[in-house]
């Protein structure tokens, strides 16, 4: 009977004494070691700083020490000096030029385009030249006189003159035009071609005495220049 009074004694007891919760001595313990590192932190970040315009023994945060520095910061290289800014006068002036040259680069294109349209037919024309050289050979071979000619000679005759003269006639119509120079005409070096020298006594020296073959010109484009002899000059002639 005594053993079952101890029993209930030591159990009483027990009762009598608070219960400690483990789960809020944890939670402490963790919220207490989390609070350290922050005001370390802190601590250092004020003693790292050092106060500005503040009194002797007040202490200065982080915010107010961040400010301080923001508004002491010097001027960054997005701030350019004002007597470093480019002349207005002096940028209008290399706007306008940009500008003409772009202009000018939209003309040159222009004209260059006009005329790859105009002259797209240059080398057709320069094959058709023979064609027209050789009828015109044709009709000076024959004898001017008509007497001379059987009359399937004048047929023939007639017929190659009508294709010459259409020859031409669709020359004409798309720009081409013949550069025929006379006998006697002044060398022209831009239209004409000295191919040889002959003694002409009939023409000034330096003049055209002779026409070897008709020169031709495709709008203001020379295609062809007109091949020539040219009357000597009797002065120079040697002894």
């Amino acid at each position: 009977m005594s053993r079952d009074k101890s029993m209930t004694t030591t159990s009483e007891d027990k009762a009598d004494t608070p219960a400690v919760n483990t789960t809020d001595e944890r939670a402490s313990s963790q919220g207490s070691t989390a609070a350290q590192p922050k005001k370390v932190a802190e601590e250092a970040s004020a003693e790292s700083i050092p106060a500005r315009d503040t009194p002797s023994g007040t202490q200065v945060t982080r915010e107010q020490a961040t400010r301080e520095l923001v508004g002491a910061a010097p001027a960054t290289a997005s701030d350019p000096d004002p007597a470093e800014l480019p002349d207005p006068a002096e940028l209008k002036e290399q706007l306008l030029r940009v500008l003409a040259e772009q202009e000018n680069f939209r003309r040159r294109i222009e004209r260059e385009r006009d005329e790859a349209i105009r002259f797209a037919a240059t080398q057709l024309v320069k094959d058709l030249l023979q064609t027209a050289d050789n009828l015109a050979r044709a009709l000076e071979s024959v004898p001017p006189d008509p007497s001379d000619q059987h009359q399937v000679m004048q047929n023939l005759l007639a017929g190659v003159a009508a294709s010459e003269r259409a020859l031409q006639d669709t020359f004409a119509r798309h720009g081409i035009t013949q550069i025929h120079p006379a006998l006697g005409d002044q060398f022209d070096p831009h239209q004409h071609q000295a191919m040889f020298v002959v003694d002409a006594g009939d023409y000034e020296p330096g003049s055209i005495a002779q026409i070897v073959l008709p020169g031709y010109a495709y709008h203001e484009r020379l295609l062809r220049p007109a091949f020539v002899g040219i009357a000597r000059d009797d002065t120079r002639r040697p002894d």
